[in-house]
């Protein structure tokens, strides 16, 4: 296993880090099966595990907490919070009301006293920056966390959250956790630079590309993914945007094969490669898609094979750029860019 710092904490994590969206109702994973794959994962090295309050509406953090007992010191513990939770209105977003309710609930779900990193799940356009920078600084002064992220934020607003931690002479977010992976790029063209401007932490999610990239979607053979069943357009393949991707699949099998690699080290070892990117989140349901993931966890690809990636897919470049969670709200509702 490699370890990287945590953009200027000075806290060294894993470059694989332990996701946990799948433990619960989402990826049907049972208490014992999500201790196994904690342990599993524990003891090939990784020492960070990211969590959130929304998924399988909080049974993921129960499920974590009851597998971490005992040696929680050992692990970087991540949590996040601003999705919906429930149909009451004010149980979302950043605000002060809400993110001190929510913590205290994560933490009664997890059985800690504090959580490592703290994340705000998606930037919250009704709540102003310094709004959530100071509930978030007051948290950490009290000592139930030790550092705050945010999570899928365009790069614009990363940028305006700093300015605004100086301005308000408040603590700051110290990470990002964007969507990375060979098939979608586009992060490389504004959000990872900057990261690497601000020195913020890197903690990429789907680096899979959502099971694209995990060798078990090919063409000539069903697609049978676990989200293929819940997200079926996400891998109709009559779609344009999916045929570019099973076409790039193809070629990327081709350039593992070639280099002596599954598709999922060719992935994880191309989103680890990058300067900016601190770890790569998976999230396995079995400890057996768990052990084919931390096969990549020295993966190191030589130029020859970035370089053969970058003729597949252009950096920079999203090959479903409609599945984006980044995009500014006003290229996505027209009333938000028209008088």
């Amino acid at each position: 296993m490699q370890y990287r710092t945590l953009g200027r904490t000075g806290v060294q994590v894993s470059s694989l880090a332990l996701g946990a969206m799948n433990f619960g109702r989402i990826g049907r994973t049972t208490q014992d099966e999500a201790t196994a794959i904690v342990d599993a994962a524990l003891e090939a090295g990784v020492n960070v595990i990211d969590t959130a309050d929304m998924y399988g509406d909080g049974e993921s953090e129960e499920m974590v907490g009851k597998a971490i007992a005992g040696r929680r010191d050992d692990i970087v513990l991540a949590t996040k919070a601003g999705m919906p939770i429930g149909g009451e209105r004010n149980h979302q977003g950043s605000s002060r009301r809400w993110l001190v309710t929510e913590l205290e609930a994560s933490l009664r779900r997890l059985g800690v006293d504090h959580v490592d990193l703290y994340q705000i799940h998606r930037w919250d356009p009704k709540t102003a920056d310094d709004e959530t920078l100071s509930a978030l600084t007051d948290l950490q002064r009290a000592g139930k966390i030790r550092y705050f992220g945010s999570s899928t934020f365009p790069a614009h607003r990363i940028v305006q959250a700093q300015w605004a931690a100086r301005e308000h002479r408040l603590s700051r977010y110290v990470t990002e956790q964007p969507s990375y992976s060979v098939l979608q790029r586009g992060i490389e063209a504004h959000v990872l630079p900057v990261t690497q401007e601000y020195g913020l932490g890197v903690l990429v999610w789907s680096p899979l590309a959502s099971g694209w990239l995990s060798g078990a979607i090919r063409a000539g053979r069903d697609i049978a993914t676990h989200r293929s069943a819940f997200l079926p357009e996400r891998f109709d393949t009559t779609l344009p945007a999916n045929r570019a991707r099973l076409d790039a699949v193809e070629r990327l099998s081709t350039v593992a094969e070639d280099a002596g690699l599954t598709l999922i080290q060719l992935a994880l070892g191309f989103v680890t490669a990058h300067p900016g990117v601190t770890s790569a989140l998976i999230g396995p349901r079995t400890v057996e898609h768990l052990r084919a993931q931390l096969a990549a966890a020295d993966t190191v690809l030589s130029a020859d094979v970035l370089d053969a990636i970058d003729e597949i897919v252009a950096p920079g470049t999203d090959l479903a750029a409609h599945e984006k969670f980044d995009t500014p709200p006003a290229l996505l509702d027209p009333s938000l860019r028209r008088r």
